[in-house]
Order: C-alpha cells, then sequence, then structure tokens
C-alpha cells in the first residue's frame, strides 16, 4: 500500500529551495510531482515522493540540514485539523496522545511513540518501512516538526533533554543547534526528543477549554482513530521480544492477555499477520542497526532475533537485495560524501 502525506509536509519548501539558489520545478518532476501538488491545499501526495525530493533538494543545494531548514518554519497549526482539536487538551500529555492517535490524517508514514521512565519522557519518531531510500532529510524534518509542537504546548522557553538522530553528524552543526538547542546526538539508538516528565502534565498553553467539546467533536466527525492501533501494540512487543529470542506469537498473546486467535483477528483488522508485522519491524531496525557503523553484525542478528549471522545474512540479501556488509558499505560510502556546508 502506498503511503501518502498531506502536502503541507512541504510548506515552505518552493521559497527555501529558491532562497538556496535551486530551480524547484526540475527537482520535484524527478520524483513524479509538480508545482501544482504543492499549490492545492490539503492534497495527499506520496511519502516516498517527498522523501527523496528532500534528499535530492539537499544534494542539489549541498545543504545537509536541508530538512531541518524547512522545519524551522514550521508552526502548531500546520498539522492542520490534528492541531484544531490538539490544541484544546487541557496538558500536554493529552494534546500529544491525540496528535499520535490521529497523526495518519496528516502523515500516513510517520509513527510516533511515547514512553516514561525515570523521569524522563521520551517520544520516538519512526518512518514507516514503505518509505524507500535515504531517509535523513525526512527523518530531520519531522523531528523539527515535533520539536515545535512540543515547543508550541509547553510555552516559551522550553528545551529538550536531548535530541536523538541514528544518522551521522553534519560537518556543520549550527542549524541543528539553532532549531533543536545545544543537546543533539548523532548515531544514536533511535529518532527522538528526550524531555522532562513533569513536562507532559503542564496546562497546554494554547487550551481554551471552552473550545474543547466542539474540536473534539469536529476531529472525530471527519475521521476515527488510526484502525491499526492494535497493530501497533503488538509491533511493540515484538521490538521488545525479538532480543530475547521468544519473540513467538504465543508469547504476544500471553504479553496481551489473549489467545492466538484474538491476536490473528486483531491483525486482519488492517489486512496483517504476525508474519507481515514481524518482518516489518525487522526490516525498519535492520536499516537502523545495521547503519550504525560500529555495531558488529552479529550482535545485529540477535538483536532482531536471528539464532545465527548466516541466517540473518539470507533474510537481509531477501529484503534488501545485497548482503548487510555490502549494504552497510554503501551507506558509509554515501555519508562520507558531504555536501560543502
Amino acid at each position: 500500500m502506498k503511503l501518502l502525506v498531506r502536502n503541507a509536509a512541504l510548506n515552505g519548501y518552493m521559497e527555501i529551495t529558491r532562497y538556496l539558489g535551486a530551480d524547484p520545478s526540475p527537482l520535484l518532476r524527478s520524483v513524479g510531482l509538480d508545482t501544482a501538488d504543492l499549490a492545492v491545499p490539503g492534497k495527499w501526495v506520496p511519502a516516498d515522493a517527498v522523501a527523496h525530493l528532500l534528499e535530492n533538494t539537499a544534494d542539489a543545494t549541498g545543504k545537509e540540514d536541508f530538512g531541518l531548514r524547512i522545519a524551522e518554519g514550521r508552526r502548531f497549526s500546520n498539522l492542520g485539523p490534528v492541531s484544531l482539536a490538539a490544541r484544546d487538551e487541557p496538558d500536554v500529555r493529552g494534546a500529544l496522545t491525540l496528535i499520535m492517535r490521529y497523526m495518519h490524517l496528516h502523515n500516513e508514514a510517520l509513527r510516533l511513540k511515547l514512553s516514561e521512565d525515570d523521569g524522563l519522557a521520551t517520544v520516538e519518531l519512526h518512518i514507516l518501512p514503505g518509505v524507500t531510500g535515504e531517509r535523513r532529510q525526512a527523518t530531520e524534518l519531522n523531528i523539527g516538526a515535533l520539536h515545535c509542537i512540543i515547543a508550541s504546548l509547553v510555552g516559551p522557553g522550553w528545551k529538550p533533554v536531548t535530541v536523538c538522530f541514528t544518522h551521522r553528524a553534519p560537518a556543520d552543526p549550527a542549524t541543528h543547534h539553532r532549531v533543536l538547542g545545544p543537546s543533539v546526538h548523532f548515531g544514536e539508538q533511535f529518532n527522538g526528543i528526550i524531555f522532562y516528565s513533569d513536562n507532559l502534565a503542564r496546562p497546554n498553553t494554547l487550551s481554551d477549554p471552552l473550545l474543547r467539546p466542539y474540536t473534539r467533536q469536529y476531529l472525530e466527525g471527519i475521521a476515527s482513530p488510526r484502525p491499526d492501533a492494535d497493530v501497533d501494540r503488538i509491533r511493540d512487543l515484538i521490538e521488545a521480544l525479538l532480543p530475547t529470542g521468544r519473540c513467538s506469537l504465543q508469547q504476544i498473546a500471553h504479553s496481551l492477555g489473549v489467545d492466538r486467535k484474538t491476536v490473528h483477528r486483531y491483525l486482519a483488522r488492517s489486512n496483517q499477520t504476525f508474519s507481515s508485522v514481524l518482518n516489518s519491524a525487522r526490516v525498519q531496525l535492520a536499516q537502523q542497526y545495521v547503519g550504525h557503523q560500529s555495531r558488529p553484525l552479529t550482535q545485529v542478528a540477535e538483536l532482531l532475533g536471528f539464532a545465527a549471522l548466516s541466517t540473518f545474512s539470507r533474510w537481509f540479501r531477501k529484503e534488501f537485495g545485497t548482503s548487510p556488509r555490502a549494504w552497510r558499505a554503501a551507506r558509509r560510502q554515501h555519508e562520507a560524501k558531504s555536501p560543502t556546508p
């Protein structure tokens, strides 16, 4: 299934591209888009095309921080109907929960996951496997937009504890520090933002309690929550169980407190199977783990639940068309070609 995103994700693209000295029209055409696709508000465009467009434009302008430059101009309202409802939630936790629940109304290719531990809250950002190729620019654009969302909800002066990226550091991180703050780490295990948990309980600075019933009713009137919420729960369990070597349908059912047939029923609602979700999770994690140049491939195999490196290598070749070592070498070579800052 082709994943789609509203063209609001590219707000500011034309102006920034021209400002950096490139012509946006041929770049749009190179991924099957044109200026009309950006001119009509609310139009859906392929998420894959947007990701490729951002990478191509970063190369054409010689700016590693291109995606983040677009994010710098983001406003909370960029989420459209989702922002309309989220702004009237009483606290930051409620607003973030609603945004995560209805993100598919803005971007079908994004998945956000909130967790709390030892006084810290972490929002992880995942771009789903349906978006192929390099995703550095799309990741930075969306992390920048997420930073804007949280800052708008918490209020003036908010700073995260840490902003994490799985990819390597740019030659010049000035834009990253200007947009995201001083604590930006690269080569991490996930893409996301870490901040203090007590921020979640803070009153939403945008909220108007009198409007909340109307905005929530409006949002529920135009769309239901994403139908694959059960798939998300199962996927989270898969990711947690893979490194233990006990990731099985039986174990997932036990963790959910249901039988195997119920798990099958949950997945069937979204036209998924246990095997398809397991494989999708492995594909996404493999790109992250193998892309981490210092991680031994034997360890990657274990983290993905494979009993042997040879088994992992055969699976990887089937999914990616090459061996994990060759894929890593190609990734290293691509990253070595740093544009002139």
